[in-house]
């Protein structure tokens, strides 16, 4: 069994509302595997995210929980 993250992540996503922009946050929560997590953490922060809560979790990896 792979040792397994559960992060879940806030991250900003820009949307076009007519004429104006919004910032939208978008919650995710996806499984990362133990020696991917500090490649995933690097890639949230580039894109302006913040994670939120980070459990440990065993399953099967690149599961994704999908977006709320």
């Amino acid at each position: 069994m792979a040792r397994l993250f559960k992060i879940t992540a806030c991250v900003p996503s820009q949307t076009r509302i007519r004429t104006q922009r919004e910032l939208q946050n978008t919650y995710f929560t996806k499984l990362v595997p133990y020696d991917n997590w500090f490649r995933e953490q690097q890639r949230i922060q580039k894109m302006g995210g913040k994670i939120v809560k980070v459990e440990l979790a065993t399953g099967k990896q690149g599961t994704n929980a999908g977006l709320l």
